[in-house]
């Protein structure tokens, strides 16, 4: 049921917000644009260009826009800037009314959330996670995620089956969710019988890290963080009891110089890892999907060279962003790109667009499966908030789209898809796909 603190916080959060930005959008406000406009939130390319047109870093009313690699390359690594919290940079008497009204819950954009700090907090937690998620752990999963991607496509075969159905599915709902979903659960201990919830909830929270939301939009963003986190606090607590051989069982053991993260700190760290490990994956697959569909050229090129898969998932990261864009806040005055940023001033990061950048980038708007320095965008930010699932992700990626390919060769789009309703996730909640006639099933567990 909802309540006056609800409403008053959705108000001093999102309600404000998005009456300022209307206002702003109206008077010629391009970043007022991002809360307002829904044909910048639909096909966004166009205005990462018409932004690029008025130089590398656009003033607005509340702070600067850059679409420049190299100035958000300096930002995204500067110790003179940080990352921005939910609530801080709003006006003082509604900065005090969201801090008044604002529920007891975890959440992306709140500390000990790792999105939210800095050092000396960042590092110890970032530390305590890496020491269980290593580059070794995570090179080692590469058969499993051979296995399951194996598993999913045999279940998509029967679709193509004389007794099946048309051969007509959405492939974000069958493919490209439950991949990410089943390998972030093994890795983390999630029962199979409560992977649907973590889809439930990640659906439901993903708008969370956006500003400006509608009053319905905002009821069920709260929803979904309320239901992830009562869930959450339930499941470490079994592994607490019962703890497994899965890596969130080593990280509730794990510590940094003998301290362990308390209880608040391990359901943040935790509650983030195991929604960016699967949030962002979806994206990726499901945006990798549409674009090789639209480019059958580029499919052509990986179907006869395999070994350019790789670099094609570079490419779809650089092309099509999973994450379109971040913030730092000016811990001082600073000079950035020949403008003045001052303190507490927000700069928005437009990773998408920087990853269009041409001065990086030959003929960026362009697909190429063979750009040799696709691998420079900033699809995984950088600097110490360097996504920490940037290997996983890429492992999936990979596997996951040279497997679909290589299954059903003959796959073609059955229909327009329906685009996730936010800003800075980008990616589809609905693509239709005709499968076609399915390949035999050559692939081993850990094949290539």
């Amino acid at each position: 049921m909802t309540t006056i603190r609800e409403r008053l916080h959705w108000f001093a959060m999102h309600g404000v917000v998005r009456a300022a930005a209307g206002w702003s959008a109206k008077r010629g406000d391009l970043q007022a644009r991002l809360v307002t406009d829904p044909a910048v939130r639909a096909e966004p390319a166009a205005f990462y260009e018409e932004l690029r047109s008025h130089g590398p870093m656009v003033r607005s009313r509340v702070g600067y826009l850059t679409v420049d690699h190299a100035i958000a390359h300096e930002l995204l690594r500067s110790d003179d800037f940080r990352v921005i919290t939910s609530g801080a940079n709003l006006p003082a008497p509604l900065r005090w009314l969201e801090r008044r009204t604002r529920a007891d819950l975890l959440h992306p954009l709140l500390a000990p959330s790792l999105l939210a700090v800095e050092p000396p907090e960042h590092t110890r937690y970032r530390k305590t996670v890496s020491s269980v998620f290593t580059s070794r752990a995570v090179a080692g999963l590469r058969e499993g995620v051979e296995a399951t991607a194996t598993e999913l496509l045999n279940g998509l075969s029967d679709d193509t089956s004389p007794t099946g159905r048309n051969g007509v599915v959405d492939i974000v709902e069958r493919y490209c969710s439950q991949l990410p979903v089943a390998v972030i659960s093994e890795i983390l201990g999630v029962p199979e019988a409560d992977r649907s919830k973590i889809l439930e909830f990640g659906e439901l929270a993903a708008p969370s890290l956006d500003f400006g939301l509608g009053w319905q939009q905002y009821q069920r963003v709260q929803h979904g963080i309320a239901g992830f986190n009562d869930w959450l606090g339930a499941h470490l607590q079994h592994l607490r009891d019962h703890p497994g051989d899965d890596l969130m069982s080593q990280l509730i053991e794990a510590s940094e110089d003998g301290v362990r993260l308390d209880q608040t700190e391990l359901r943040a760290v935790a509650g983030l890892v195991l929604a960016a490990g699967f949030e962002t994956t979806v994206n990726l697959l499901g945006n990798g999907i549409r674009l090789l569909l639209h480019h059958p050229d580029q499919l052509e090129i990986l179907a006869a060279d395999p070994s350019l898969w790789p670099g094609a998932v570079e490419e779809i990261l650089r092309l099509d962003s999973p994450v379109q864009l971040t913030a730092r806040v000016a811990r001082t005055d600073s000079v950035v790109g020949g403008a003045t940023v001052r303190r507490g001033e927000v700069v928005v990061i437009y990773l998408a667009a920087a990853n269009r950048d041409p001065a990086v980038f030959d003929d960026p708007q362009r697909f190429d499966v063979c750009r040799t320095n696709a691998g420079k965008h900033l699809a995984f930010s950088g600097g110490r908030h360097f996504c920490l699932g940037a290997a996983l992700a890429r492992i999936e990626g990979e596997v996951g789209l040279r497997q679909f390919f290589t299954r059903f060769p003959d796959v073609q789009l059955a229909g327009a898809g329906v685009r996730r309703d936010t800003r800075v996730l980008r990616g589809w909640v609905q693509l239709p796909v005709q499968l076609g006639s399915a390949a035999r099933n050559t692939t081993a567990p850990g094949g290539r």
